[in-house]
Formats: structure tokens, C-alpha cells, sequence
């Protein structure tokens, strides 16, 4: 027996889908003009300020214009992980450049004051980032808290004295540990975003 659609049914149907349809172009072309409007903003601003363009520049750039894209398309979580991660590559680039340089004109005796200053700001910081992936599957949060974990070994290791090489020998394994993780979380992206199965992330540890 062969089921008919009535003419309103098919109709409704074939408007839905069209409509799907172009929502999805309108939202491409939104991402499109985006990206243009900020390679035009990055190209200016280089014209204008030829040492803006520099390979040492390059990184932070890449990651400012990719946090806009991510803010402008409503991707506010995943912003506020790149904007608190670009943050702090960037002022321990400064504070190294910084301290080797002697721009803040930091006596060599309040070094490891400065040190631990720096460590114990990032880790209040990265501890409420902690808390906030706790909804999200656990192989986020294991990012994050191993971070924790690098920068109160870094602490204790230049709060010893003499400073304590083996707790920052550690500290340098939990850092491969978490780039680690993070490779993986890189791979699930990729292997979903290419029409891949999604790997195994564990579950939230909150609900």
C-alpha cells in the first residue's frame, strides 16, 4: 500500500527545509564577513604600524583575531578559555623579557618575589577556570586542573630555598601531562569536525 502526502503537508515540508536552508547560508556568510572585516582591520593596522606585523607578533595576533571571530559567532565559553590562555602566555612573555631585560628595573633579590607573584595571580585565575569546566566532560576539567597542579609545584619549587630543582623538574612533566591531554582534546575536535566519531571524554563531574 503507498502512502500520499497531501499538497499543505508537502508544502510546509519543502518551505521548512528552505528555510533551514537559508538560515545556513545567512550564518556562513556571517562568518565569512566576519573574517574579511578582520583581516582588513589586521592589514590596516600593519600598513599603519609596520612593527605590528613582526614573526614575534604573529602568534598573539592569530589568537586576538580568532577570539573576536569565536566572541562575534556567540562562542563565549570557549572565548573566555582562549582569551585567559592568551593572557597568560603573553604576560610570561613580557615578565621573562621583562626580568632579562630589566625593564621593570626589579632588583635581582626580588626576583623570586616577582616569580611568585606572577604564579600564585595565574593560579587563582586558572583555579575559578577550573570550576567553571566542572559541567563540562572530564577530560576538560583534567586540563585544567593539572595546569593547577604545574603552577603550585613551580610555586613551591622557587618559594624553596635554594630553589628546588627536582619540584620543578615535576612541574615540567604535569606541563607535558596536560599538553598531552590537550592534543587529545584536539584530536576529538578534529575527528568530529572531519565526520569522524567523537572519542571518549569521561563524564561531567557536576550535572
Amino acid at each position: 500500500m503507498v502512502r500520499t502526502v497531501d499538497a499543505p503537508t508537502s508544502s510546509k515540508l519543502a518551505g521548512r527545509i528552505g528555510l533551514e536552508r537559508t538560515l545556513a547560508l545567512i550564518g556562513r556568510l556571517r562568518e565569512l564577513g566576519i573574517l574579511l572585516a578582520l583581516v582588513v582591520i589586521v592589514l590596516v593596522v600593519a600598513i599603519q604600524a609596520p612593527l605590528f606585523f613582526t614573526l614575534s607578533n604573529f602568534t598573539q595576533i592569530l589568537l586576538s583575531v580568532a577570539l573576536i571571530a569565536i566572541v562575534a559567532v556567540g562562542q563565549t565559553a570557549v572565548a573566555s578559555v582562549f582569551g585567559i590562555f592568551g593572557g597568560f602566555w603573553l604576560s610570561y612573555a613580557v615578565l621573562s623579557l621583562g626580568l632579562n631585560h630589566n625593564w621593570f628595573a626589579i632588583p635581582l633579590t626580588s626576583t623570586r618575589v616577582t616569580l611568585e607573584l606572577f604564579l600564585v595571580s595565574w593560579l587563582v585565575v586558572i583555579l575559578m577556570l577550573t570550576l567553571a569546566t566542572l559541567r563540562l566532560p572530564m577530560a576538560f576539567t583534567a586540563v585544567f586542573l593539572l595546569v593547577d597542579v604545574a603552577l603550585v609545584l613551580l610555586f613551591a619549587g622557587f618559594n624553596a630555598i635554594p630553589t628546588s630543582t627536582g619540584l620543578l623538574q615535576a612541574a615540567g612533566w604535569v606541563i607535558l601531562a596536560f599538553a598531552a591531554v590537550g592534543v587529545y582534546l584536539y584530536y576529538d575536535t578534529v575527528s568530529q569536525a572531519t565526520g569522524g566519531a567523537s572519542l571518549p571524554l569521561g563524564k561531567p563531574l557536576l550535572r
